[in-house]
């Protein structure tokens, strides 16, 4: 096992949420970037720490090794001198509560900085320009113990005791799909497996009850899922964690958010709902990320009940 640390102040949400790192293979000028190259020695299981915004939030392990992906969609113009063809990784991540400042641990941390390619400065501020790099083993215990760290159990591809739908043989039937691509479809139609992760990592608690309890949130696609294309079927981005009657209004379109998390009601939605349901339609339900904003923009749109829409789609 080697141990890695990715810099994703820009990429932050796209990459979490998503499930994975990506790179361009090259600098804008077609020169070679050992940041980019070093992409290329991860091997699955491998362990990754997250830095952004000077905190270490999450820590990942590799699910493979790197394979050719053009820039993610989802970074619009981040990165606009990026190359279009890149290195993608597939990650899972586990986030640590409540991580660590690094530069607040640098009496411990800097002795054991890498001689070569660091991923701070003796200050304990970040590295500009770094994307990915290798930490020595003696560095990365130091931080898994700062962090009294989580690691992720690597994803299980079982379909054991699921009954196969329609939809769900269609998948499984696709032989354009490894079977583990096939598998973690199936499992995120029903809101579990990969997909529920990476809800998990950006959604913490159902924002309209503020139940936090994993076995009672439902993983909601935020674009429907049978309305997505198979990236957005396991992107975290596109779902919300939500409390049982919470997602049934979302889902069949009687409620939706706008970017800056204020609720929106349907007319068709029977006036005694709410207030029985002690939901307050005027309270604010917390800012959403860009990612999240992509997919409610589709929702408002296609997903919420109005005069011109009014039928569940």
């Amino acid at each position: 096992m080697r141990y890695w640390w990715v810099n994703q102040n820009q990429t932050y949400n796209h990459e979490v949420g998503g499930g994975y790192i990506w790179s361009p293979k090259r600098n804008s000028n077609g020169a070679r970037n050992p940041f980019y190259e070093t992409m290329t020695r991860v091997e699955a299981g491998d362990i990754i720490f997250s830095f952004s915004d000077t905190w270490i939030k999450n820590i990942g392990v590799a699910l493979s090794n790197a394979v050719t992906e053009d820039k993610p969609k989802v970074f619009g113009d981040k990165g606009q001198n990026w190359s279009q063809e890149g290195w993608k990784i597939p990650v899972k991540y586990e986030t640590q509560e409540p991580g660590i400042r690094p530069k607040e641990h640098m009496h411990i941390l800097g002795p054991l900085l890498p001689s070569k390619y660091s991923p701070l400065q003796a200050s304990g501020n970040g590295l500009q320009g770094v994307y990915l790099t290798e930490v020595p083993t003696e560095m990365a215990q130091a931080l898994m113990m700062l962090l009294n760290a989580v690691i992720p159990d690597l994803p299980n591809y079982s379909l054991d005791g699921f009954e196969m739908s329609s939809e769900d043989q269609e998948i499984l039937a696709m032989r354009s799909l490894e079977a583990t691509e096939k598998a973690t479809l199936v499992m995120a139609r029903r809101g579990q497996g990969i997909f529920r992760d990476r809800v998990r990592t950006l959604e913490k608690s159902c924002r309209v009850t503020g139940v936090s309890s994993d076995k009672f949130l439902i993983a909601s696609h935020i674009k429907p899922w049978k309305l997505s294309d198979n990236q957005e079927k396991l992107d975290g981005n596109n779902g919300l964690f939500l409390s049982p009657h919470v997602d049934k209004l979302f889902d069949n379109g009687f409620i939706s958010f706008t970017a800056k998390g204020k609720m929106l009601v349907s007319d068709l939605l029977d006036a005694e709902v709410l207030p029985k349901w002690n939901i307050d339609p005027l309270e604010n339900y917390g800012r959403f990320n860009s990612d999240q904003e992509y997919f409610l923009d589709y929702h408002r749109a296609v997903k919420f009940r109005d005069e011109h829409n009014p039928h569940d789609t």
